[in-house]
């Protein structure tokens, strides 16, 4: 669940409470190419006041309009096409031959989403599932391979995290590091023995562990939805955690640390019994080579490569901090 779409959630729950309507809108379905995905949500108050987005720009002020112009008159939840036409594209700013379906929910007490808001932000993963006919609504646990799902006669969507990520060390890097990564929404971990760093973590919306990194990684049980980072620079701890991680289907695995660090890395790691194809699927130097050269920095750098291997991007070998500074060497 995107971080913006908490947004969303909470302001609709305090505007119910402050006594204003309003109007829940989700992308369920979109053909051709879209700005925000399925799932993606927009709150209007009954003032026409918004949080959120489902497209560019234009969907949202005709969403507007009509609220402006006549209230939220529904009841029920109703299900809306933009685009069908070219004129309509034109209009609403979707590509040429894009078309975008809405869910609008008339939102009450009863819709649940205060509840559904506790939810979330205690760090539960949720299926909300929405009956089209009543506009009842009901939470149920829920895996983080769940979709959203729409036949008309319901509506399915998934809140809460659906990626983790371990970070090793609890330095300075990290704290910018996991700062961001909880705005990219995920359930961030972060894994350091060491009393000197962890009795000063303080950073929102992250759990600070002290077991070794090792049986850390064991004990969360990576799966195909989850990134490692390691960054304390130092082997004893790095190398444990890196050696478990890249045996399990985490979609990133990656360590902080100069070509030569990285080179030395790697040879250790093959002393742990790692295949070559394991060992390939680390990413170090970890990072997107922008030129960064301070912790907050750094800490964007690594997070872009983190999203692009979350997203199925292939970062070239040019962009990746090895391949960058190797090429700006002279020959």
């Amino acid at each position: 669940m995107d971080s913006v779409d908490l947004e969303v959630l909470k302001n609709s729950a305090r505007w119910l409470e402050e006594g204003h309507r309003v109007l829940l809108v989700t992308v369920v379905k979109t053909w051709g190419s879209s700005p925000r995905p399925e799932g993606a949500m927009l709150a209007v108050r009954d003032d026409g006041h918004v949080v959120g987005s489902v497209s560019g720009g234009c969907i949202e002020d005709d969403l507007i309009d009509r609220v402006r112009q006549r209230g939220i008159e529904q009841t029920k939840p109703e299900a809306v096409k933009y685009g069908i036409s070219a004129e309509e594209a034109h209009r609403f700013g979707l590509p040429c031959g894009g078309t975008i379906q809405l869910v609008l929910e008339p939102l009450t007490m009863e819709s649940g989403i205060s509840e559904l808001c506790a939810a979330v932000e205690s760090g539960r993963l949720v299926a909300r599932t929405l009956d089209m006919a009543t506009g009842a609504a009901r939470l149920e646990p829920a895996q983080a391979t769940d979709g959203v799902l729409f036949d008309d006669a319901h509506l399915l969507t998934i809140h809460g995290p659906r990626y983790r990520m371990l970070v090793i060390g609890a330095g300075q890097l990290s704290r910018y590091l996991c700062s961001i990564a909880v705005g990219l929404d995920y359930q961030v971990t972060v894994c350091d023995p060491r009393e000197e760093y962890t009795e000063e973590w303080n950073v929102p919306g992250t759990t600070i562990v002290r077991t070794m990194p090792d049986d850390t990684v064991m004990e969360m049980k990576l799966d195909e939805r989850c990134a490692v980072i390691a960054l304390t620079h130092d082997p004893k701890l790095d190398d444990l955690a890196l050696m478990e991680a890249l045996k399990t289907p985490a979609f990133y695995v990656g360590a902080l640390g100069s070509r030569r660090n990285n080179a030395a890395r790697r040879e250790r790691l093959k002393e742990f019994d790692l295949s070559e194809a394991e060992l390939a699927r680390l990413h170090g130097p970890v990072g997107i080579y922008i030129g960064s050269r301070t912790p907050p920095e750094i800490a964007v750098s690594i997070l872009a490569e983190v999203t692009a291997a979350k997203n199925g991007v292939l970062v070239h070998d040019l962009l990746k901090i090895e391949g960058a500074k190797a090429a700006r060497e002279p020959t």
